[in-house]
């Protein structure tokens, strides 16, 4: 059964799901956020277990409360998990006490300026102003002077207190130029925990991932095997159960430390998929129904490498500006190695009102330059038309020296390089294509129909015959 909001009647989950409830207008808040209409469809339909997806409630432990007392299981980590990871001052506090590093900081939020600069002079600039409820860049601010801390507190409270109805912030040192990496755990309810290996999320704009790979291509074997043992130490100490998230920023020098844990399935998760064969989701809906992990620790093994790439409604040249609008036509790409997970269809519009993804490319290869060779040849066969997307920003990724040398971090998207990269001429104007794929549907509906050749539709056109080894791309 599945639940949308008037804004996503269209969408594939509405067109699959053996039944469909529409739940409210397009504002979350009076649809997806709403547990109550949640829960009340849940009953009328007889479901058993209830699944929360990726965002919205998928992190709210009283939701989570609410439906186990409702008499459903909650295919999640129990409440108590959620909540103590839920706060980022909380979890802090939770991995201190269980040995995971962290980043120097307050343990508890700082109310005031005077307290922050107090706090400050301890923990030493540059540092950060970070929201205690939430994340993905909301409520953050980077402070290099105290002279700049109480202006920056006030901006960082004030959109804490609107992204989250908690305006608590905490301080921590930022570390400067960090990779973003992360490790996925499973947690069953007898005992095991086991880790998936690492996932650096740290292509990112906003301070939100774009682009994601498995394992991490500079992750020395010793800090691979000490920052795995954290996560399970991690998801050990708040009693865990499914799947879990353990991020960390890893520094230039080699040194980790404890970011937060999402207490959900991540976005990102097909990539590991990708290199252990362990369906996560299934394993998600196994442990809920109370079984046994099937494998152990010494089983699960690193097999290539995958990548993903987020295809978004945005606008890369325009600073990633959100580009919602009908899909006048959209084709995915396939082949080896070739995985989409995708919510759209062709007719369907991307909705204002959500995260603009229209996509996500999920490609495997042998290794790291094979993986990204097929994840370009599949951005060239996407046919996407209606609204600008960020595809031609990976395709200038993917011709960057550094990051093909894996060198990279938090902050390699920069107004710079993406002027840089993808350079000022803007192209015709969209109108201009929605205007040529009108007039050739009109000349199409007025002549006798020809298939197209595979040189023209296929964006293998070009990379060179199999007997030079282009077939292994």
């Amino acid at each position: 059964v599945a639940v949308y909001s008037e804004a996503d009647a269209d969408g594939m989950a509405v067109r699959l799901a053996d039944r469909s409830v529409c739940i409210g207008p397009a504002p979350s808040s009076e649809s997806y956020l709403r547990a109550d209409l949640l829960l009340e469809v849940a009953r009328a339909q007889g479901c058993d277990a209830v699944h929360p997806g990726y965002g919205f409630l998928s992190e709210n432990g009283a939701f989570a409360s609410a439906v186990i007392d409702a008499g459903m299981v909650w295919i999640g980590p129990p409440p108590d998990a959620i909540a103590s990871m839920g706060s980022k001052t909380a979890a802090r506090e939770r991995m201190v006490a269980a040995g995971v590093p962290v980043v120097p900081g307050t343990l508890a939020p700082v109310k005031t300026p005077q307290e922050a600069l107090t706090a400050a002079e301890e923990i030493g600039f540059p540092l950060l102003i970070k929201a205690s409820a939430g994340g993905g860049g909301k409520g953050m601010r980077a402070v290099h002077a105290a002279s700049e801390l109480p202006r920056a507190m006030e901006l960082a409270q004030s959109e804490a207190r609107s992204s989250f109805g908690d305006d608590a912030v905490y301080l921590e040192r930022l570390v400067q130029k960090p990779r973003h990496v992360e490790i996925q755990v499973l947690a069953d309810a007898h005992g095991s925990v086991v880790h998936l290996f690492e996932r650096d999320c740290s292509i990112q704009r906003r301070h939100q991932k774009v682009f994601e790979e498995a394992p991490c291509p500079v992750l020395e074997e010793a800090t691979r095997e000490a920052m795995s043992h954290a996560a399970v130490c991690a998801a050990q100490a708040v009693n865990y159960l499914g799947v879990g998230t353990v991020e960390f920023l890893l520094d230039a020098q080699g040194a980790f430390y404890f970011l937060e844990m999402n207490t959900r399935l991540q976005v990102e998760h097909p990539i590991t998929e990708c290199i252990t064969g362990v369906d996560l989701a299934l394993a998600q809906l196994r442990v809920a129904a109370g079984e046994q992990l099937w494998f152990a620790q010494e089983d699960l093994k690193v097999v290539g490498h995958a990548v993903e790439c987020r295809i978004y409604a945005e606008d890369p040249q325009q600073g990633f500006q959100p580009s919602p609008g009908p899909l006048l036509g959209y084709r995915e790409p396939s082949g080896p190695g070739v995985r989409v997970d995708s919510g759209v269809v062709e007719g369907m519009s991307v909705p204002i009102h959500y995260d603009p993804m229209i996509s996500k490319l999920v490609v495997w290869g042998p290794d790291r330059a094979s993986a990204l060779a097929r994840a370009r040849r599949a951005l060239l066969e996407y046919h996407i038309v209606g609204t600008a997307t960020s595809i031609p920003f990976f395709l200038a990724l993917f011709e960057d020296a550094s990051f093909n040398q894996g060198i990279y971090d938090t902050s390699f998207i920069q107004p710079e390089w993406l002027e840089t990269a993808l350079g000022d001429d803007e192209g015709p104007p969209r109108a201009t294509f929605i205007a040529a794929a009108v007039l050739a549907f009109e000349r199409d509906a007025t002549q006798p129909h020809e298939v197209p050749s595979q040189d023209v539709i296929s964006a293998w056109r070009g990379l060179g015959s199999w007997k030079r080894g282009g077939g292994q791309r």
